[in-house]
């Protein structure tokens, strides 16, 4: 690897993992490295920087936290998937009144999912097609045993996004993503077939490449999301027991 990829670290007043991190962070911009590729191992960029080993390593760690990088035991450190984008960047878990949140991130993705569905038809490749199914069917299984769905489902809503091959909707994946947990924690057994069958109807119109059935079908699903706390409110108001919408009010 050319000496020149790196700036040897010099002294600054920010502390030399942190300067070795934007160093190491700088590379993968400027070499444009995508999610999966594996960066220098530890020796060569310490070489590189003209730190100690000791320094990269702290280095690395501040940029997995970052999910900039990852470590795969045995074989060395990669560039992440959805490079950057940490676990609720927005801060959403620490905000008050979680039923209110869900609202609002609902409104939101009423306004933009239908959308990203309806472009996700017209870019999405055999390979997106097939991803899709195979999640789709992962979901009705976990969903027909009683087991938890909600990982594969975030997983089903971040791939459709990917379909659209537009960066900055990548970027909108954690509005997507909080609020599928969130909705989880708030529907029961009456929406899970509503979910089967919405999603292979969303899946079906984007194999077909059919832009408004793709829409159509994603609005369908967020608005069964709406109806299942629309139903959880009601309860709550008549009395009725409603531990899941009680967790979430302040």
């Amino acid at each position: 690897m050319p000496e020149s990829i790196f700036e040897t670290v010099r002294e600054k007043e920010s502390p030399l993992a942190e300067q070795a991190a934007d160093q190491i962070s700088q590379l993968i911009i400027d070499q444009q490295l995508t999610n999966g590729e594996k960066l220098p191992n530890e020796f060569d960029l310490a070489e590189q920087l003209n730190v100690g080993r000791g320094t990269v390593r702290e280095a690395v760690k501040l940029l997995v936290a970052r999910n900039v990088l990852e470590i795969r035991r045995g074989r060395g450190t990669f560039v992440s998937h959805q490079t950057g984008v940490v676990h609720d960047p927005l801060g959403f878990a620490y905000m008050p009144d979680q039923l209110r949140l869900a609202h609002e991130l609902l409104d939101i993705r009423l306004n933009v999912e239908p959308w990203v569905a309806s472009l996700a038809a017209q870019q999405a490749s055999p390979e997106d097609i097939a991803e899709l199914r195979a999640l789709c069917a992962e979901i009705e299984a976990l969903i027909h045993t009683g087991q938890n769905h909600l990982g594969r489902d975030e997983a089903l809503h971040v791939r459709i996004a990917s379909c659209t091959q537009n960066r900055v909707i990548s970027k909108l994946l954690p509005v997507i993503t909080y609020s599928v947990q969130l909705f989880g924690k708030l529907t029961d057994d009456r929406i899970y077939q509503e979910t089967i069958d919405t999603h292979r109807r969303i899946v079906d119109a984007i194999a077909n490449h059919d832009s408004d059935a793709a829409g159509a079908g994603m609005r369908q699903h967020l608005m069964g999301n709406l109806s299942s706390i629309a139903e959880q409110e009601r309860l709550y108001a008549e009395g009725k027991s409603s531990e899941k919408l009680e967790k979430l009010r302040p």
